[in-house]
């Protein structure tokens, strides 16, 4: 192939060689002496390519896809139980899904929130939020320190354009009529909030004014509060914990490992520092609709009503209730569920008391029918397990099944299923206290044992199967109580969490909600007032221009003309606002906004 011009096509030819077109443009034709027509790209080396691959990261539309990431990343935290918030979750759902479940271990989705992919994520848009913020904090602050821009040539040219000519009065210098007449606009603009510069000169004096700066400053304090909340949530999370406990009336708790059902701490929480404090269940209280009445049954006000004790000797009472927690020595107890706890006394065939608890039965329906497991390790020929159901207010069902028609106390009934055998317990392997595992234990009473299930109300007692002994459903009600208000106990589960990140979380989002409104609501422009004498006459003229949609531009330009045609002499011709013509687009000096 020739390298000489001739070998060219004549297209080509035009092409290399019309004048009017750039040697570089996109249709242009190579020279004659470089014989090919690709562009090669530079060869990048490992510090071209970390600066190129630094940008990616540090780009706005990066942010915006990690962001979209981790809320994404997220949504299997609420869809899967989290061992850090819901133990017992986690432990069901392995019963319920023993082929899934590991597979879902494995991909760390029962700790989503401490997970290496969700932490990477979380990482990359903390670099890449703080990468987007410092260069343009550092550009914003540059522009702060700036001077408005010079005044453009020609103001009709701008979308928004007024103007005014007067006439100077007999015996008055035009020019001075003109600098006053500016010297006057700026002292109104700066009254306003904009910052002004004059430039005079060319037979034309002109202020240029600018205000909305603090549109970009809320724009930046929205991304450095965000930046702040990823710190506050990142950090404060490892100094935080959440337990929960079960309380009986009448139980105590101290603040310590041992006294939680389940713990949950950050990676930097010191389990041997807790608050030191304890705190006693004294009574439960709720109030149920009556009978007959709109919404009957239904449950109103829950309160718990504990003392809390702390080393010093203060002792202090208050109430736990629902989206109102306690605050305990920087720690809040909140309120998560309650229910009742049947007291139950066990003795084996020799009168010798065995077992003796206040047990807790969770609800299973609006009602309050409860579900309760009761486990007797010891002082009996084999171990056993009682599955058993409360009904605060027995009825029967038309199927002959049993079931709770009212929350409160009217009716209680305690019924038990009874098996022996091994209850699992003795090699060390956690058991939930809620569940019973019947698998290698015979069942005794109820089912398809041969012997009906044992029945209770408050104060009554009956004999176990096969004489194994008696079990009492105890009457805790207080002397001389009618009815059977107060026979049963009720429980309350607490969650104890501490966190120290709370503060700084909700003011980082405070901070970054006002930066978000100013970067809304503030619009960004820029106006111009120009005063050029003419003779014995002046033309004042009065321009605006704002940086993206600013509906409000107009009304504020003529705001500003009214308060200035005051400090003018009397018009003498008035022209409409200008707009620009169709072929003013290519000319230069537009007066754009950067």
């Amino acid at each position: 192939m020739s390298n000489s011009r001739s070998d060219l096509s004549p297209d080509r030819k035009k092409i290399v060689t019309d004048p009017l077109r750039p040697s570089d443009h996109a249709d242009s034709a190579p020279a004659a002496d470089e014989g090919r027509d690709d562009i090669t790209s530079p060869r990048l080396g490992p510090v071209e390519w970390l600066r190129w691959g630094w940008r990616q990261l540090t780009s706005m539309r990066t942010a915006l896809v990690l962001l979209l990431l981790l809320a994404i990343a997220a949504v299997p935290g609420s869809l899967v139980p989290q061992r850090g918030a819901d133990p017992n979750g986690v432990t069901q759902y392995f019963t319920d899904n023993p082929d899934l479940a590991p597979v879902l271990d494995k991909l760390s989705l029962f700790d989503v929130y401490s997970s290496p992919w969700f932490s990477a994520i979380y990482i990359l848009l903390f670099v890449s939020l703080i990468g987007c913020v410092l260069p343009r904090t550092q550009h914003h602050w540059k522009a702060l320190r700036a001077q408005p821009p010079r005044t453009p040539a020609r103001l009709t040219r701008l979308d928004d354009h007024r103007d005014v000519t007067v006439s100077v009065p007999g015996g008055q210098d035009a020019s001075a009529v003109a600098a006053s007449a500016v010297e006057t606009a700026a002292a109104q603009l700066r009254r306003s909030g904009y910052r002004v510069a004059r430039y005079d000169g060319r037979g034309a004096f002109s202020v240029s004014a600018e205000r909305g700066y603090l549109r970009e400053t809320g724009n930046l304090v929205f991304h450095i509060a965000l930046v702040g909340v990823l710190i506050a949530v990142g950090v404060g999370g490892g100094f935080t914990y959440t337990g929960q406990r079960v309380l009986v009336e009448g139980q105590a708790f101290t603040n310590s490992l041992l006294d939680y059902s389940s713990f949950n701490p950050g990676r930097f929480v010191n389990t041997d520092t807790l608050a030191p404090y304890s705190m006693t269940l004294d009574r439960f209280d709720v109030s149920y609709v009556p009978p007959g009445q709109p919404g009957s049954g239904q449950a109103g006000d829950f309160a718990a009503n504990v003392t809390t004790l702390t080393p010093d000797g203060q002792r202090q009472d208050g109430q736990v209730r629902v989206n109102h927690p306690l605050d305990v020595q920087g720690d809040r107890v909140y309120l998560l569920g309650n229910g009742y706890a049947p007291t139950v006394t066990i003795r084996n065939a020799e009168g010798v008391e065995v077992f003796h608890d206040s047990v807790a039965f969770l609800p299973q329906d609006a009602n309050m029918t409860s579900l309760g497991v009761i486990k007797v390790a010891d002082g009996m020929p084999e171990q056993l397990g009682l599955i058993g159901f409360f009904y605060p207010t027995m009825d029967t069902l038309t199927s002959g099944a049993l079931t709770s028609t009212y929350g409160d106390l009217e009716y209680p009934v305690l019924t038990l299923r009874v098996y022996a055998g091994d209850l699992g317990i003795d090699d060390g392997t956690p058991r939930s206290v809620y569940t019973l595992d019947p698998t290698g234990m015979t069942q005794i009473a109820g089912g398809d044992s041969g012997t009906p299930a044992l029945r209770l109300m408050p104060g009554e007692t009956q004999d176990l199967p096969n004489g194994l002994g008696t079990i009492t459903f105890e009457n805790e009600a207080p002397a001389g109580t009618t009815g059977y208000a107060g026979s049963v106990k009720r429980f309350a589960s607490l969650s104890i969490h501490r966190d120290l990140a709370g503060p700084w979380v909700l003011g980082f989002a405070t901070l970054a909600t006002l930066g978000l409104l100013a970067a809304l609501f503030v619009p960004r422009r820029r106006m111009w007032v120009k005063a050029t004498p003419h003779g014995d006459t002046v033309r004042v003229e009065y321009a605006g221009l704002a940086r993206g949609e600013d509906p409000t531009l107009a009304a504020a330009l003529d705001q500003i003309v009214e308060r200035h045609r005051p400090a003018l002499p009397a018009p003498t011709d008035q022209s409409p606002p200008s707009r620009p013509a169709s072929d003013d687009q290519s000319r230069p000096d537009t007066g754009k906004v950067d």
